[in-house]
């Protein structure tokens, strides 16, 4: 059985450096009113030691616990099913790493799950939070605004009556969407379709209002409600076919919905693209490179979206948002 060494103690920090315990304390935690030549003494018996502060004892000092709340208002099977959701945390785990802080993963099932994220971010366990999949009737920027800590959005609110106060990084979903949309016609497709997103989400919201911008008289048979799944695409692709057999290309809200409805085209015997023309959303590159055919799609750099919102969180958010370009990503399925 082997013997752990004892860890060591502050008191042994002090003695090492030749200052009092209190003066260690505040070197070690980040306290001010020390003078250099004593800070530099306790940093050297730091390192010989290999003492590790008490993070609880340095919040006391500092206020700060060097941990962020990351909170994704979806269920864990939908989180950890979807590479969005891997590419967006990559990003935060990045930057928060980058400076030394904690990530701390908050996930929602249901209405109890709420509660509990928001007795855990008023607690006083991180010094901010990221939010990101919000529903327009999530009860969670209140619950937040009552914990009153820094948050930042990752995508546009859709709460309340506009984005006052409130901080948020997107993309230009909008835009994206149009530039798809326009390529499709610019093939000369004639009727072009529509599966979207969860619209209790503003950015299905906004692609469906940027297909819209192009397709200002679309036949409503054509735009046909999805939630961002493969099987969501499946399905919606089957009722499209239903109803409107001559369609010819297709806008999905993103990739995962795409390459369910690039399944059932090829189930029913329709080519991609010479019958039908398919355009995705995201550029996720384990979806858009992997379908068959190769999917084209808007690209939004999703990874950059998460460092972008962590970088905001760490400096300090003012109210604003930021809405990072799209561009359109050809391939071979439109």
């Amino acid at each position: 059985m082997t013997e752990t060494a004892p860890r060591p103690t502050l008191e042994a920090v002090a003695a090492r450096a030749g200052v009092s315990r209190a003066t260690a304390s505040r070197v070690v935690n980040g306290g001010d009113g020390v003078r250099e030549p004593l800070v530099e003494r306790v940093r050297r018996a730091v390192e010989e030691l290999g003492y590790v502060p008490n993070q609880a004892a340095r919040s006391l000092v500092t206020r700060r616990h060097d941990a962020v709340a990351v909170v994704v208002a979806e269920p864990e099977t939908r989180v950890f099913a979807d590479p969005f959701f891997a590419l967006q945390l990559r990003g935060i785990s990045k930057e928060l790493t980058a400076h030394d802080n904690q990530l701390v993963l908050l996930l929602t099932e249901g209405r109890d799950d709420h509660a509990r994220v928001g007795r855990y971010l008023a607690g006083g366990h991180v010094d901010g939070a990221l939010v990101f999949s919000l529903h327009l009737d999530d009860p969670l920027p209140e619950l937040i605004q009552r914990a009153g800590i820094p948050t930042v959005f990752g995508g546009r609110p859709g709460w309340s009556d506009g984005t006052s106060g409130v901080v948020y990084v997107d993309s230009d979903n909008r835009g994206g969407a149009r530039e798809a949309v326009r390529h499709l016609v610019g093939l000369g497709r004639t009727r072009v379709a529509h599966i979207t997103g969860a619209l209790d989400q503003t950015s299905a919201v906004d692609r469906l209002d940027g297909f819209r911008d192009v397709m200002a008289d679309v036949d409503p048979r054509l735009v046909v409600e999805g939630d961002f799944t493969p099987a969501g695409g499946e399905r919606a692709m089957r009722e499209l076919l239903d109803r409107c057999s001559d369609v010819d290309a297709v806008f999905a809200a993103n990739d995962l919905t795409a390459a369910g409805a690039l399944r059932v085209l090829r189930e029913h015997g329709r080519r991609v693209p010479d019958d039908v023309a398919v355009i995705g959303f995201d550029d996720m590159l384990p979806v858009a490179e992997q379908t068959d055919p190769p999917l084209t799609t808007v690209r939004q750099d999703i990874e950059e979206m998460g460092r972008l919102m962590a970088r905001l969180l760490l400096k300090g958010p003012t109210p604003g948002g930021v809405v990072l370009p799209t561009t359109l990503v050809r391939r071979v399925s439109a």
